[in-house]
């Protein structure tokens, strides 16, 4: 809007500002073509005043010596003792006229108005200017009366200058008509529309690079690369830039999921061979050595927490290689809610939970293969964990314009108003200690007691180029809300 509005904006500005100077300049040439004819009548009034008759022939050669081109000069008479315009006589002019076409250059005078101001000029002894375009309308002329007293009567000298000629100025015609003028106004008209096309192309090419962009986001590892894809040539720098950023994001996800692999073999290995170790201790403890028997629980229950910490990290290590190259696929959310929901089949008959599901059919969303199957775990997983016994969850998933709306409430205690920003937050977990210890045995595949499992279903959902949101109900519980965008 900017850079419009100065291509609009400074060719008035300037035209304002080259019209004044041609305006002084104008002023100053007309000027200077009346002064012309008032100081060339000076010179020819003591010519006149004691001139023959006689020598009036002479007359021409005398005009001839002050003209310049564009510049007609005539000497009209009205002799003494006589008034009207029709009692002046043609006497001379310069450049010079045959005797035959002095009528038609007298019929010219009358037509243009010069004739009727001859007596004006002559009665009131001063100078008057007449401005008027020839009969084609081509060029205006300015047309000076200068009279002159002698004895034998008033002389009237008329200079008739085309303004055209003088100073390639814009006398006769609007400013914006002169040739300058048009040339500048076709020229900036041109660079301005060169520049209206170079921005289009450059907003295509950029439009076509998000699209691009896009698709490779989709495919994520799939398909051809950036430069692949005839973007335009001012992008292949950028395009091959990005196309070794990509190749550099795949190598980091390839790298994690092998980071993770090694790590958890070499963990569950000494895990292994740690478990197998502790049997013939199990067997060889007496039952009645109370202490022995607790270390040995002591033992198997960190085992246990080990376990599920090296299931926890590596599935983490997962996903988040995902979120880098998994390619996008249209999912349909519908199905992922119902499988998520089969799976809980037993937790939720155990915590004698009731399930009030409403689910338009066919919600699909862009993502990454088990993505968004890890999002509705965790959440329900929580919402079945914080619902007391023989509550409801509800669960609806609808679309609405562009987004997908899923949304899950339980009737559990809720947050407090003062935690309830930091719940998406990093190994927040608002569970008792001896909650998390009490189910850490049921844990080994979600990350929800860590104080990750929201933090992951932010992240998943972020990834997507969605939001999610917590919020108290005003009946009591907890209301998890996602926003995606729609696949259709």
């Amino acid at each position: 809007m900017v850079l419009v509005g100065i291509f609009v904006g400074l060719p008035v500005v300037l035209y304002g500002q080259f019209e004044a100077a041609d305006r002084h300049a104008r002023d100053l040439v007309i000027r200077s073509m009346k002064d012309r004819t008032w100081l060339i009548a000076q010179i020819l009034t003591p010519l006149l005043d004691q001139l023959d008759p006689a020598r009036f022939p002479q007359l021409n050669r005398e005009l001839a010596r002050y003209i310049d081109p564009g510049t007609t000069l005539r000497l009209l008479l009205q002799p003494t003792g006589t008034t009207g315009p029709q009692e002046f006589y043609y006497v001379a002019s310069a450049p010079s006229l045959a005797p035959s076409q002095v009528g038609t250059e007298l019929n010219t005078l009358a037509e243009q108005g010069v004739i009727a101001r001859l007596s004006e000029s002559c009665s009131w002894e001063r100078p008057l200017d007449i401005r008027y375009r020839q009969r084609d309308g081509s060029e205006e002329l300015l047309t000076s009366l200068v009279p002159i007293k002698a004895h034998t009567g008033c002389w009237l000298l008329v200079s008739v200058h085309n303004t055209a000629e003088f100073l390639d100025t814009s006398i006769g015609r609007p400013y914006w008509r002169t040739p300058e003028i048009r040339f500048a106004a076709l020229s900036y008209l041109a660079f301005a529309i060169l520049a209206a096309l170079m921005a289009v192309s450059v907003s295509r090419s950029l439009k076509h690079f998000s699209r691009v962009t896009r698709q490779m986001r989709k495919g994520r590892t799939a398909g051809p690369s950036f430069a692949d894809h005839k973007v335009a040539p001012e992008l292949t720098s950028v395009a091959m830039e990005f196309d070794r950023l990509v190749h550099d994001l795949r190598a980091t996800a390839q790298g994690i999921r092998q980071r993770a692999e090694d790590h958890a073999h070499s963990i569950k290995a000494p895990l292994g061979t740690i478990a197998l170790s502790l049997e013939p201790i199990k067997r060889a403890a007496a039952v009645d050595d109370a202490k022995l028997q607790r270390a040995v629980r002591l033992i198997e229950s960190s085992l246990e927490r080990l376990r599920v910490q090296v299931n926890l990290a590596q599935r983490l290590d997962r996903h988040t290689a995902d979120l880098i190259d998994a390619p996008q696929v249209p999912i349909d959310l519908t199905m992922v809610v119902d499988e998520v929901l089969l799976r809980f089949r037993q937790a939720i008959v155990d915590r004698d939970v009731r399930i009030d599901s409403k689910l338009e059919p066919k919600i699909r969303v862009m993502a990454g293969k088990g993505i968004l199957d890890v999002v509705v775990e965790n959440i329900l997983d929580n919402a079945i964990g914080f619902c007391p016994r023989g509550k409801s969850i509800a669960i609806t998933l609808q679309k609405r314009r562009k987004d997908v709306i899923l949304r899950i409430e339980d009737e559990g205690p809720g947050i407090r108003p003062g935690e309830i920003d930091h719940i998406f937050d990093r190994y927040v977990s608002l569970r008792r200690p001896e909650d998390q210890a009490a189910e850490a045995a049921k844990a080994a595949n979600s990350a929800e007691h860590a104080g990750l499992g929201l933090w992951i279903v932010r992240r998943n959902v972020e990834s997507l180029g969605g939001k999610v949101s917590a919020a108290n109900r005003p009946t009591g519980g907890l209301a998890i809300e996602i926003v995606l965008p729609a696949a259709d």
